[in-house]
């Protein structure tokens, strides 16, 4: 049996692509990430190269630095798409849908049962436990660029691909800024790494035809055109809220940090909900497992009109959420095409670079800045690096260890 080539795609088979089997799989990785995965999209990058890339086999690096690129170029949530991507890959649409359930739902239930709490003032995470949360950040997203730069940083031009970006990264700001770095590399590594070698790179699941990926994106175009069109026409409350929470998904580049101001300047001012509940939110949002979009479910949920509750939760997260399955499952047929060209690998080795050098950056700010504050947090971080990486304990008991390492001075006290 011949050997695969290191770029597989997909170097780990699927027993069937699109099976109910293959499909429960994605779904019960998935849901273990969705559990454990804290700290925001840079972390789960870093959570999912470990658990696709190094442990499990199911992508090679350049194929994982690929799907990260190609979802760094969509708006929306970057760590979701990557996701969705990794499951059509692994089980076909159904692999998508499955990935997705997998690692939004423990979030979603978790903000929806605390929107609940916060209108009676019942508060359940303490500011202890969010600071160790914010720990094992700064060691996931730490493993994950030193063990993407061994592999794709090679050579001094790359390099400067990849430290140029991160200073640009913490140098710019805005939802544009990232997109701008990326084709700031493509176009650097077309024009600087001329040399790097074509790679024979295996086929894309036959599922994922370019009619389907064509029709994604006519229907991703439609609805963010015709919803806003429909409402003005017909001006429902779930119709406005589902116009408001899918073209926030559409338009949105930077991932959860952009969009959770973006949201509150859609929704506070018009008087969907109090400001003071919203910031509740947007707390707890940023110590849960899991995606950040899934804010919407929480903002569903103390809407001040109807629909709010359990329907107005599931409503805005399954609006927010939409654009990002259309615009996977549109460009992925077209993209294998788009990276087995010469010159488009030699501007994607840029892009790799510099997909490295973002996650450096966000290493920093907000990674680091929001968790480091002292000598002992530091060294905390370091034996969480450590458990990662020489002693290789999985991530949710870094986790659990993080948390208790940070409460036991208090509970001593």
């Amino acid at each position: 049996m011949p050997a695969q080539h290191p770029h597989s795609v997909t170097a780990n088979q699927p027993r069937a692509s699109g099976s109910p089997g293959a499909c429960w799989e994605v779904f019960l990785v998935f849901l273990r990430l969705g559990l454990s995965s804290f700290g925001g999209p840079a972390a789960h990058l870093g959570y999912f190269r470990t658990e696709f890339v190094a442990r499990r086999g199911w992508l090679s690096e350049a194929a994982y630095a690929d799907l990260v690129a190609m979802c760094q170029f969509l708006p929306g949530p970057s760590s979701s798409q990557v996701g969705m991507a990794i499951g059509v890959l692994r089980a076909g649409y159904g692999g998508a849908l499955a990935a997705w359930l997998g690692f939004t739902l423990p979030s979603a239930l978790l903000l929806m049962g605390l929107a609940l709490s916060v209108l009676q003032q019942a508060h359940w995470l303490s500011a202890e436990v969010v600071h160790g949360l914010k720990i094992v950040a700064v060691s996931i997203v730490a493993q994950a660029v030193w063990g993407m730069a061994g592999s794709l940083c090679r050579g001094l031009q790359r390099q400067v691909i990849t430290l140029a970006a991160a200073l640009a990264a913490l140098l710019m700001s805005g939802a544009l800024a990232q997109l701008a770095i990326i084709v700031a590399a493509a176009l650097a590594g077309w024009l600087l790494l001329k040399s790097v070698p074509t790679a024979r790179l295996d086929d894309l699941p036959r599922t994922l035809n370019r009619r389907v990926g064509a029709a994604c994106l006519l229907l991703f175009l439609g609805l963010l055109l015709g919803i806003p069109a429909l409402a003005a026409w017909y001006p429902a409350s779930w119709l406005q809220l589902t116009s408001i929470f899918y073209r926030v998904g559409s338009l949105v580049f930077g991932g959860g940090h952009v969009v959770l101001p973006l949201l509150q300047a859609e929704l506070v001012p018009a008087g969907w909900l109090d400001k003071d509940v919203f910031l509740a939110g947007y707390g707890a949002a940023q110590a849960v497992p899991g995606p950040l979009f899934t804010l919407a479910a929480y903002l569903g949920v103390v809407m001040s009109s109807w629909p709010n509750g359990v329907a107005g939760g599931l409503l805005c997260l399954v609006a927010i959420f939409t654009p990002s399955f259309l615009l996977v499952i549109g460009l992925l047929p077209f993209w294998d095409g788009v990276r087995r060209n010469g010159p488009m690998q030699a501007a994607l080795a840029g892009v790799n670079a510099a997909v490295v050098g973002l996650l450096l950056a966000a290493l920093y700010q907000p990674v680091w800045t929001s968790a480091i504050h002292s000598l002992r947090d530091l060294l905390v971080a370091l034996a969480a690096l450590a458990a990662l990486v020489y002693l290789r304990m999985p991530s949710w008991a870094v986790v659990l260890l993080v948390v208790l390492a940070v409460l036991l001075p208090g509970l001593a006290g």
